[in-house]
């Protein structure tokens, strides 16, 4: 047994010095928050890291994603997937919108678009979907289907800063995307969103939806709260973007051993990423007990005893939770990837003898509790 426990995510951080240079720079500004100069120069940065012309900052992805929608206007029904964090399905009724739940890929875990378009209806405003531990979803075929019908496409691209579908960055898809910047992603600034978008007359309402809705005159045009990125979590992006490359690197030397070393194992499925370029933020597994030997919660708790922490993540489903209580029938394939899912830890500076010896816990012999 490791004599610290192996966490199931660690955040980076960059060399103390460098972010206490940029600490000085806002000292000497005595600029704090309100479109702070290192605010712009994170703004623009992301904007060129992510190939899109149009980039916006939030306090946090949530309220990112929660502006995204009232920005838009949107009505009635949102289709999205049921096998996501909260937060997707807060921000839609939070904004007085029915979410629509369809379920998932089996492959990807991402929304199955084939099923998508018998859950639109002629309330149906928008799709959310989401690119589940940063796993592209079918881009090109829900753009198909939103032109069809004439539907907006905001995704929840919380998880995939930094991944690529089709060649393309992931931010280029949607009328809007959504990444997270909270500490536990591939990338983050302590706490933090980003909208990217190809509208440019969007910039102007998610400044002020940002800004408890004030226009330059000082009125309030909408109702709204505040959700700015302070100088100090710009700091830390902009630092962390500058070792991103690095820290991929870490985690996919991870990855790559539990690739190698679980793909045979009976029991255990390794969720494959499609082709494009990964963060590798995540490594999730199913478990099947009736070849394993073990069920997901079984061997949750024999890695947990073995100083090992894991993660149910997604469980419950999101419309099963308790201020939802939404029960469907027809959510078959997310049900059975929520009862049997565990991500391992991975994470930068994650030590490979870490990994090896996370391994050898799955594949001991002895399949006890």
């Amino acid at each position: 047994m490791p004599e610290k426990k192996i966490n199931v995510t660690k955040p980076y951080l960059p060399p103390k010095r460098e972010y206490e240079e940029l600490l000085n720079k806002i000292w000497e500004n005595n600029w704090l928050t309100n479109n702070g100069p290192l605010e712009n120069e994170l703004e623009a940065s992301l904007a060129d890291f992510l190939e899109v012309k149009n980039v916006s900052l939030f306090s946090n992805g949530h309220s990112a994603l929660d502006i995204a929608i009232k920005a838009l206007s949107l009505s009635g029904e949102v289709i999205t997937t049921p096998f996501t964090f909260p937060s997707t399905t807060h921000a839609i009724t939070s904004n007085g919108l029915k979410p629509v739940f369809c379920d998932i890929e089996l492959t990807s875990l991402n929304i199955d678009i084939t099923k998508v378009e018998e859950l639109i209806t002629e309330n149906t405003s928008a799709i959310i979907p989401v690119h589940v531990f940063g796993n592209p979803c079918d881009v090109n075929a829900i753009y198909n289907l939103a032109k069809k019908y004439d539907l907006k496409v905001i995704y929840d691209a919380a998880h995939a800063f930094g991944v690529r579908a089709n060649n393309q960055s992931i931010a280029k898809y949607g009328d809007i995307a959504m990444f997270s910047l909270h500490a536990t992603k591939a990338f983050h600034s302590v706490e933090g969103g980003v909208l990217t978008y190809k509208d440019n007359k969007l910039k102007k309402r998610f400044e002020q939806l940002r800004n408890f809705g004030l226009s330059n005159d000082g009125d309030a045009e909408m109702v709204a709260g505040n959700a700015k990125l302070s100088e100090f979590h710009a700091a830390m992006g902009i630092l962390n973007l500058k070792y991103l490359d690095k820290q991929i690197k870490c985690r996919k030397e991870i990855a790559d051993y539990y690739n190698d070393h679980l793909q045979d194992l009976k029991g255990i499925r390794i969720i494959q990423p499609h082709q494009n370029q990964q963060n590798y933020a995540y490594f999730p597994i199913i478990v099947d007990s009736s070849e394993f030997g073990l069920t997901r919660d079984q061997l949750k708790r024999k890695l947990e005893k073995n100083g090992i922490n894991v993660r149910r993540y997604f469980y419950p489903l999101t419309p099963n939770l308790s201020c939802y209580n939404y029960h469907s029938n027809h959510l078959i394939n997310a049900t059975y990837v929520s009862n049997n899912i565990l991500t391992l830890p991975i994470y930068p500076n994650m030590n490979i003898n870490d990994a090896k010896y996370i391994v050898e816990v799955i594949r001991s012999e002895e399949q006890g509790e």
